[in-house]
């Protein structure tokens, strides 16, 4: 025969605490209800129009692609925590950062008086030509991968400070002091903002780089002075050359122009010249042609034409009979044409006595 006295005095024990647990129960189970729902409500989250979500659960990101990670505006359903944990992502938010390490302790100020430089105090690069400038920038990012952002990369603020901080020094290295503080800024931006782009997405960081901007670029304090009056002569030296570039570009299209004036003028004449000598050329061996055929001919010809021309230009003409006996005419004028001026001729020798 078995005993059962040690389990009745348990269940003896019990009784009063389970009868209490069934009261409560039956007083509380609307309220124990009611957190149960709350609780299961708690994974709703609502995503804003300039946000997109991602899910961790139980630490893992769910979805394999982009697409499936990234949940888009409106009601997320989750499961609440710690089973689900929603992470919104302002991915249209282009958020500002300051970047300092480069830059000077004492700031923008020149006043200072400080004569060395404390390398574990103060940030500073150097240039190609073994120079030292302080800088200051201004970055500008937003989020690309909603995803990485989240869970791959570090935090978005140390990955991008150190990933702008090497572009930048890399890129200094590489360029002389006069070309980064005079012509060459925009070159440097591009290169730094290139580097510091493909840092980021060697980390995984899920940022995308929309502007750097250099709001100081400069010397050391005890050296800006030295400086200034390089960039003074520099610039000066580039006015210089403008000005001879544009004068040049004024004067040499001129030159060239009354050049090719002047040529094209002379291969006028030239073609002139050498069509009125072949055509003389021809006529004299034509008439040569003929003088050889008919001699007498074109003689008379000829001479007929020559007199034909003294006589044109004379000032009037009369025809007198053949000369009479002893072939002189007395009292006889004839008169010419007044020659032009500057030939050499006397208004007197217009008159001459035959």
């Amino acid at each position: 025969m078995r005993r059962h006295g040690p389990p009745s005095e348990i269940g003896r024990l019990a009784a009063p605490l389970a009868g209490a647990l069934d009261a409560a129960w039956q007083r509380m189970h609307w309220w124990v209800a009611a957190m149960v729902v709350l609780y299961a409500l708690s994974g709703i989250t609502v995503v804003r129009a300039d946000e997109v979500a991602v899910v961790l659960r139980w630490g893992h990101l769910v979805g394999d692609t982009p697409a499936l990670q990234e949940h888009g505006p409106g009601l997320l359903f989750g499961f609440p925590r710690p089973i689900d944990r929603v992470v919104r992502v302002p991915v249209k938010h282009v958020s500002e950062m300051a970047v300092e390490t480069l830059a000077s302790e004492n700031g923008d100020s020149e006043e200072t008086g400080a004569t060395t430089l404390n390398p574990l105090r103060q940030g500073y690069a150097l240039t190609g030509d073994q120079n030292i400038v302080h800088v200051r920038m201004e970055v500008r990012y937003r989020v690309r991968d909603a995803a990485e952002w989240a869970f791959y990369g570090p935090r978005s603020e140390d990955a991008l400070l150190v990933e702008i901080t090497a572009a930048m020094v890399r890129s200094l290295g590489e360029m002389g002091v006069d070309r980064a503080l005079s012509d060459g800024r925009k070159d440097l931006i591009a290169t730094a903002t290139r580097r510091a782009q493909a840092g980021l997405d060697a980390a995984h960081a899920g940022l995308e780089l929309s502007s750097v901007e250099l709001t100081k670029l400069a010397p050391p304090s005890a050296l800006a002075r030295d400086f200034d009056a390089v960039q003074s002569a520099y610039i000066g030296a580039e006015t210089m050359r403008k000005d001879a570039q544009a004068y040049a570009a004024t004067v040499v299209p001129e030159a060239q122009a009354g050049a090719n004036s002047l040529l094209q003028s002379a291969r006028g004449d030239l073609d002139t010249a050498i069509s009125a000598a072949h055509g003389e050329a021809d006529a004299f061996c034509a008439l040569d042609r003929e003088y050889r055929a008919n001699p007498l001919v074109v003689r008379e010809r000829m001479y007929r034409d020559a007199v034909e021309r003294a006589i044109g230009s004379a000032g009037s003409i009369k025809w007198v009979p053949p000369p009479p006996a002893g072939g002189r005419y007395n009292g006889f004028r004839i008169t010419l044409a007044a020659p032009p001026v500057g030939s050499g001729r006397s208004a007197s020798d217009d008159d001459d006595e035959r």
